[in-house]
């Protein structure tokens, strides 16, 4: 597969996700931006958040479109939100890329656990 192809594949797949599920586009990007395209996990995690946006904006407008977006219930989340955007963008540049790893699997195991017992 050539370049081009493999960055349409991990966009069309992120992309799926994030319409299917709301969320899950960086969970999708991120190990095909390590493997497929080859970046370093720091320049994968902070690429998967600068793709995910205009993916998330769509969704999102999708949704409200749909009548199925309560923009209400999202603001508390919204604010949050961009209060820990904001600070662990400050904090990336020092975390060690071993720490965001663990992290990054932890947080899939967590949320793989929570959505099959539900």
């Amino acid at each position: 597969m050539g370049e081009k192809q493999k960055y349409l594949a991990a966009g069309t797949l992120a992309g799926l996700a994030n319409g299917f599920f709301g969320a899950g586009g960086g969970v999708v990007l991120v190990p095909l931006l390590l493997g497929w395209i080859g970046l370093d996990e720091k320049k994968a995690f902070a690429t998967s958040v600068f793709i995910i946006l205009p993916i998330s904006a769509l969704s999102a407008v999708l949704y409200w479109r749909q009548g199925r977006l309560d923009l209400l219930a999202a603001l508390p989340y919204l604010v949050g939100g961009f209060a820990g955007g904001l600070l662990c963008g400050k904090l990336y540049h020092r975390l060690p890329a071993l720490f965001l790893r663990r992290a990054f699997g932890a947080l899939l195991i967590v949320g793989g656990v929570r959505a099959v017992l539900r």
